[in-house]
């Protein structure tokens, strides 16, 4: 039974919350709490194995609630944040402090919670089996500008795609900004994350490196050292336009559950790029991408999975290395090195 602790400055969200958690067998309600400093005091004093936080809420805010609680007392914490351009960049941060995931609150009445019960009752369990302890350490800060690291020259179009679900906005932001600015080539990436969310983590991934970084337009053409992150709610694929690749974007049916998901990412990549593409698969739970990544190895493209010890949900890179997707398993802070080096190897991939 899951000890649930929730959260929040609405009398009737504690209800709504209360009550859906109540109403499956896995979770129990301990306790709620009006604002952050209740949530602090409950969470020392009744230890729940997880905290749903509201993120806006007097006296003290869900945010440094969050880091009062992951400092003293660390939890799997999961925020439930409000769709606005404001509540997706204090979400971003939250998720920087230490939140395992986050909820993004339904647009209209409070009550239609209801059209996302099993995301929230799924996410929760997840968080449950989260690995604290990378939680509690600090991203790691962008490294000083390094000398550019020198790329042999080369007539061949080459790629980095990089698939992640839950701890990936910390994963990224430690990938991304170890890239050089000279990279030879652009970088794809596919977070699961709502609308509106998506534009908030560009914009602060382009913030902190050296590469530029957008969320993802239709049409986009790729070139070297841009980092186009899919927006929520769309899949997004490659084509061949002459000698251009472009972005597609388009809403056809969830995969697995996802969309944007991982797996037509990668298998456009695939297709088009063959052994010069290398396909990264990070931190996020559940299976997306092990096809994907299995199509880029299959192609001869170079796969990378994230090692167990640095996730902080294992189950997509595990996925992908049970099926042989893999070529070489890396603990976080060395995958940019290892990006990097298979980019210099003017043999790499080909």
């Amino acid at each position: 039974m899951i000890k649930v602790l929730v959260v929040d400055d609405s009398a009737f969200m504690r209800k709504v919350l209360s009550d859906l958690f109540t109403a499956d067998a896995d979770f129990t309600v301990v306790d709620t709490a009006r604002n952050g400093k209740e949530a602090i005091d409950k969470v020392k004093r009744i230890k729940p194995d997880l905290v749903t936080m509201d993120v806006e809420m007097p006296v003290l805010d869900g945010i440094s609630a969050l880091e009062t609680i992951m400092k003293e007392s660390p939890v799997p914490v999961v925020m439930v944040s409000s769709l606005t351009r404001e509540g997706a960049d204090a979400t971003l941060k939250a998720l920087e402090k230490g939140a395992v995931d986050f909820v993004a609150k339904t647009a209209g009445p409070i009550s239609s919670i209801d059209q996302i019960r099993t995301e929230i009752l799924a996410k929760c369990r997840a968080a449950t089996r989260a690995n604290v302890r990378q939680l509690v350490r600090p991203p790691a800060p962008p490294p000083p500008p390094p000398k550019p690291p020198a790329f042999a020259p080369s007539t061949d179009e080459r790629i980095v795609a990089i698939g992640t679900s839950t701890g990936g906005p910390r994963a990224l932001q430690e990938v991304i900004t170890r890239l050089p600015g000279n990279l030879p080539c652009p970088v794809v990436i596919v977070q699961h994350m709502p609308a509106g969310f998506t534009k908030s983590l560009a914009d602060r991934l382009n913030s902190l490196s050296a590469l530029t970084v957008k969320e993802a337009q239709h049409g986009d053409v790729l070139t070297p050292g841009l980092t186009v992150i899919a927006p929520g709610d769309f899949h997004m694929t490659l084509e061949r336009e002459g000698y251009k690749t472009v972005v597609r974007l388009n809403q056809e049916p969830p995969v697995g559950g996802h969309r944007p998901s991982v797996e037509p990412m990668l298998e456009s990549v695939a297709r088009i790029y063959g052994p010069r593409a290398v396909g990264v698969i990070l931190t996020g739970m559940g299976h997306d991408g092990s096809r994907g990544m299995k199509a880029v190895k299959n192609a001869r493209g170079f796969t990378i999975a994230e090692d167990q010890s640095t996730t902080v949900v294992f189950g997509m890179p595990k996925a992908a290395i049970e099926i042989g997707a893999i070529d070489k398993v890396v603990p976080l802070p060395g995958i940019a090195a290892e990006i990097v080096r298979h980019l210099q190897d003017k043999q790499g991939g080909v």
